[in-house]
């Protein structure tokens, strides 16, 4: 790179590729110089060519998160913002462009970072920002007889009560009155003006079909028939809420397309209306395998706005301990459920996920105990943990002859990290590994190159499958991870079975990370679990952005949260990682068998409540 200005001794990379294009592109870029903001703003005529500069000349292979934000009253403009990482390691480019609300369109990026793909289509669904050049922009998570772009700030639904919580219907009076009971026959679902309900028939639905190109014959010395199926959304491996649409040739996969939006609840909008601390239950309704982790994503993201005030405390040491412990116990848990509902979609159906839930249901013990939930756990805060760990681990007899759990914590810890997990990991891989089962349905299907895992933004085990060693716990390190010992799990064939092995050998590292937790809890015990002054229940959040991110068990979580200076975020966005990695299904499911598509989809280990959130 020989037009690159020289790096100050102080200036982080991050600085230096900021510098580099403000040098490069000195009339389209320029810094973001909003107080608590950072990275650029790249006028939109240039945007594809900063970003490939970025992407070619500055090593920025990798597009985690593409937002949208809109600025209402706030400058009047929509905006978005892109996240951009070197696969070798550090800190974010963070990339954004404005356009006009009555007539927005930007290019797209989808040429530079074809991961931007399914981002850029949500950004068009909930906010309406056209992409120009965007090969199939459609609604993604709504249908088109929604009206208006939910996440839009001047965007009300039909029974719109108040902007934000807490609602005066609920408090401080508490006297409520839901708005739908002023008006209880009316409509409560609203229809763009041009459209006709008698007769509907989906335009989405028939550009899915016409873009198969049926009217195209192909030639072949073997006579086949070319037709399309739909798998799901009423299919055991699709859950109910997700779908499949697929081309054969015979029995071979030429195009294929995922269709969701079957569970979208809008997760964000009630996000914007909460206040801080009341979205941190809603995190464990992404994916309800993973809600320890999903809390710590969300808490690392608004401490991040949190650390702009004067006042600030960062978490304990002993609020980190508890994080990692839980966070590693959450892999195991997630990497336990995908395994066993993989080897369903395989054939295997519910032996293996029997054995698999044997101890995951002992996590969930300890979970409980802590935190009173099995499942939706609502555990972190802002600063650090909502309580530490219990005594004792006990249960109530409910019925006769029920047998009453009393156990001591600590103990009950060790047994189940030194002993109980260990061997149920050797179990799986003893009889699982070498299963004619799993070679043969797995080894060379649904393989997803290197270069395609890094350019179609996958994450998790589907990317370390393909060879590419990016796990944020190394890659832009948090919590107390820099100074744990534990090795990066990578694959290089990118087919099935490495992203099963991934997940095997990533449970044997999370023991390892468990096994020096262990002298940690100990050696902190009876320090806080908590740090700052009330800041549990109502934290000060100045104004700024921030993108906390997690290494989930399912791959990068993220969360762009604007605040400006208020008790609610202006802007809460998930980046979900079952959500992203589906864009790559189309490429690993080219040229594989129809019956495959099933174990290919299993092998990316979706949840759907994160998927639509």
């Amino acid at each position: 790179m020989t037009d690159q200005v020289p790096a100050a001794e102080n200036l982080s990379p991050t600085d230096e590729a900021l510098s580099v294009l403000q040098n490069q592109f000195p009339n389209a870029v320029r810094r973001d110089d909003r107080d608590g903001y950072s990275g650029i703003v790249v006028d939109p005529a240039r945007l594809v060519e900063v970003a490939t500069y970025a992407r070619d000349s500055l090593g920025y292979d990798y597009l985690s998160s593409a937002t949208a934000v809109d600025y209402l009253g706030k400058g009047d403009h929509l905006e978005m913002v892109y996240h951009a990482y070197r696969t070798t390691g550090g800190a974010a480019l963070v990339i954004k462009a404005q356009t006009d609300r009555e007539a927005a369109t930007l290019p797209s990026l989808t040429p530079v970072w074809p991961g931007a793909n399914f981002q850029e289509r949500e950004a068009y669904d909930l906010m309406g920002i056209r992409f120009e050049g965007h090969p199939n922009l459609k609604r993604i998570l709504l249908w088109e007889g929604f009206h208006g772009h939910p996440l839009r700030k001047d965007w009300k639904e039909p029974y719109y009560e108040q902007e934000q919580k807490p609602f005066d219907s609920r408090w401080p009076n508490g006297r409520v009155v839901r708005s739908e009971e002023h008006n209880p026959y009316g409509k409560n679902v609203q229809y763009p003006d041009d459209f006709d309900l008698d007769g509907y028939t989906s335009p989405a639905e028939a550009a899915v079909y016409e873009e198969m190109n049926l009217g195209v014959d192909i030639r072949s010395d073997l006579a086949t028939e070319r037709m399309v199926v739909s798998l799901g959304p009423q299919h055991p491996s699709t859950h109910g809420v997700f779908r499949m649409v697929a081309q054969i040739n015979g029995e071979t996969i030429q195009q294929l397309e995922p269709v969701m939006g079957y569970l979208h609840r809008n997760h964000e909008q009630i996000g914007e209306r909460n206040t801080f601390l009341q979205n941190m239950p809603f995190t464990d309704r992404l994916d309800y395998f993973c809600s320890l982790s999903n809390n710590l994503g969300y808490a690392i993201a608004v401490e991040q706005l949190m650390s702009l005030g004067a006042r600030y405390q960062p978490p304990t040491y002993r609020a980190e301990v508890l994080r990692v412990l839980m966070a590693e116990l959450t892999r195991i848990v997630n990497h336990m459920v995908a395994i066993g509902f993989l080897l369903n979609d395989l054939g295997a159906f519910f032996t293996p996920m029997m054995y698999a839930m044997i101890e995951r249901e002992l996590i969930l013990d300890f979970f409980e105990a802590v935190t009173g939930s099995r499942m939706m756990c609502n555990y972190m805060r802002f600063g650090g943990t909502a309580m530490d760990l219990p005594e004792r681990i006990r249960g109530e007899a409910n019925l006769v002859n029920d047998r009453v759990r009393d156990f001591n914590t600590m103990e009950f810890l060790r047994e189940l990290i030194l002993e109980r997990l260990p061997r149920a990991v050797d179990q799986i891989n003893e009889y699982l590994t070498t299963s004619e089962i799993v070679t043969n349905r797995c080894i060379g299907v649904g393989v997803l190159p290197r270069a395609d895992a890094i350019a179609l933004s996958t994450a998790g085990p589907v990317l370390r499958a393909s060879g590419v060693a990016y796990d944020v716990r190394r890659a832009e390190p948090y919590s107390i991870y820099p100074e744990l010992e534990f090795d990066v799990v990578v694959r290089d064939h990118g087919d099935i079975y490495d992203r099963y092995l991934v997940r095997i050998e990533e449970m044997i590292e999370s023991l390892k990370i468990l096994r020096q937790i262990l002298p940690k809890l100990e050696e902190t015990q009876g320090q806080p679990f908590f740090a700052g002054r009330g800041g549990i229940y109502s934290p000060r959040v100045p104004a700024g952005e921030s993108y906390g991110r997690v290494e989930n068990p399912k791959g990068e979580l993220g969360f762009y949260i604007v605040s400006d200076g208020g008790q609610n975020p202006w802007r809460y966005h998930v980046r979900a990682p079952s959500f992203i990695n589906l864009t790559a299904l189309e490429r690993m499911s080219k040229g594989y068998k129809i019956a495959d598509a099933v174990g290919i989809l299993g092998s990316i280990d979706i949840v759907l409540g994160e998927v639509d959130r």
